[in-house]
């Protein structure tokens, strides 16, 4: 297991609600966890897997940063955990994931444009994430995802029920969001 850095605790006020922050560093890769306090018995949590064109630049062109905000919405009203994994473009990293959408703007679907780079469908790990939860001694947990490898990837963690987190589709995202649906097997 790689070493992890942990900072401390603080609070971060966000338009969602007040939740308290905490970051954990593997090698050059530093995620977030934003949870409520006190952390309810058996937590909402959400791994959200970073998406800067979606989650802050406003890109529509998938649901990102639509979910992040409802994630966090729900999380402030009913008590969790966001895990803000740092892994952009399902692991392909930001100039990859760009040259991915100029791909996807000449006719390629999102997973034909990972391949024609020399990529899986999705590369992500989510080790650091059961680092996580298990620093945080959660044991079971309501997992909001549409993504069985999320599902399948925890495995230290009891989870006691799915949550789907649905957003509408826009003309700039059907296309995305059937992809994931029927080449990726997301819960859609």
């Amino acid at each position: 297991m790689k070493k992890i850095e942990i900072s401390n605790e603080a609070i971060l006020p966000t338009r969602y609600g007040t939740f308290t922050i905490q970051a954990f560093k593997e090698g050059c890769k530093e995620h977030l966890a934003l949870y409520t306090q006190p952390l309810p018995e058996i937590p909402i949590v959400r791994v959200h897997s970073e998406c800067l064109t979606g989650d802050t630049l406003g890109s529509i062109k998938c649901d990102c940063g639509e979910q992040l905000a409802a994630a966090l919405q729900l999380i402030a009203k009913e008590g969790g955990m966001l895990i803000y994994h740092r892994q952009e473009g399902r692991n392909i990293g930001l100039l990859n994931k760009v040259n991915a959408y100029a791909l996807q703007d000449r006719g390629y679907d999102t997973v034909e444009a990972n391949h024609q780079l020399g990529f899986a469908a999705d590369e992500r790990t989510y080790d650091i994430v059961e680092s996580i939860l298990e620093h945080f001694g959660i044991e079971k947990m309501k997992l909001l995802t549409n993504n069985p490898k999320k599902i399948e990837s925890l495995k230290s963690v009891e989870i006691v029920e799915r949550i789907p987190l649905t957003i509408e589709p826009n003309p700039y995202n059907e296309k995305y969001l059937r992809t994931k649906k029927e080449q990726m097997g997301h819960l859609l």
